[in-house]
């Protein structure tokens, strides 16, 4: 085959080049664009753009594709641009993979109402926790993690039950790669003073942020386990602290370990191949 038959069977289509990393560019602009969209409510192409520092038409070919597929959806009211029905089916068929989520729900509904905070259920997602489910307080002032959130493990109650119950290879690496962001004065930024924490999460069976993601805000979280002995999630319970105050956090923690405990004891086994050593 010449060089010049070559050259033709290539595909020309804008925007499919791999970058350096093996990755589409395109493909990578869309998801930055979907990230943007479901981290607010309602935000315009302008916006968009703003955020992202792209050129508005850029965006708009972005956005123009995804409401194609229903990816995203414009409210023609306020020209806002919101999640579509396309990625709620592709988000449900994740949490289908297991059936935690759905067991959780009256575990946390019941957590919710003991302690009148919000309760929440995280997995580990990457160097973060990816927020599943929630029962939200009836409080006017309240913790907020929709499904889809993500929050930084060594800054979150859930993120630092996973971080304590992890593999002792398993948590060096991970805090290897961690970047340990300060968000508040609270926040345990260096290693040392995180694996100091992290001993005493273990002993004592649940994590406590104490305002180190927000200034104000409490959450006492302990790891669910499945069969293999894995920490798999995380329950938490999150709430201000002039109402999770010192006097009510040993009850408050009593109560999320023994919902940690309930879920732990309804996990499924193993997969194949899974293992405890694993």
């Amino acid at each position: 085959m010449s060089a010049e038959q070559r050259k033709r069977g290539r595909p020309r289509g804008r925007g499919i080049t791999p970058d350096d990393s093996g990755g589409v560019r395109a493909l990578d602009r869309a998801f930055d664009v979907l990230d943007v969209i479901a981290s607010a409510n309602g935000l315009t192409l302008t916006e968009i753009a703003h955020k992202l520092e792209l050129a508005p038409s850029t965006v708009h070919r972005v956005l123009t594709t995804l409401a194609a597929r229903g990816v995203a959806e414009s409210d023609g009211a306020t020209q806002g641009w919101h999640v579509g029905p396309t990625a709620f089916r592709h988000g449900s068929a994740f949490m289908r993979r297991s059936g935690l989520v759905e067991r959780a729900q009256p575990v946390l509904r019941r957590l919710m109402e003991i302690t009148g905070e919000t309760a929440n259920l995280g997995i580990l997602n990457g160097d973060a926790v990816l927020f599943l489910s929630q029962a939200e307080t009836h409080e006017t002032i309240r913790a907020f993690f929709p499904p889809g959130t993500r929050s930084a493990l060594h800054a979150s109650g859930i993120g630092k039950a996973l971080l304590a119950h992890a593999r002792p290879h398993d948590l060096r690496r991970m805090i290897r790669g961690l970047k340990l962001e300060r968000f508040t004065p609270q926040t345990l930024a260096d290693a040392e003073a995180l694996g100091s924490d992290l001993v005493s999460t273990r002993l004592r069976g649940y994590a406590l942020d104490n305002e180190e993601r927000a200034a104000g805000m409490r959450c006492i979280a302990a790891p669910i386990f499945d069969l293999s002995g894995r920490a798999a999630a995380g329950i938490s319970v999150s709430g201000p602290v002039h109402r999770m105050t010192d006097a009510r956090l040993d009850d408050i923690a009593r109560a999320v370990v023994l919902a940690g405990r309930e879920l732990s004891l309804g996990m499924g086994p193993a997969r194949d191949g899974e293992s405890a050593e694993t």
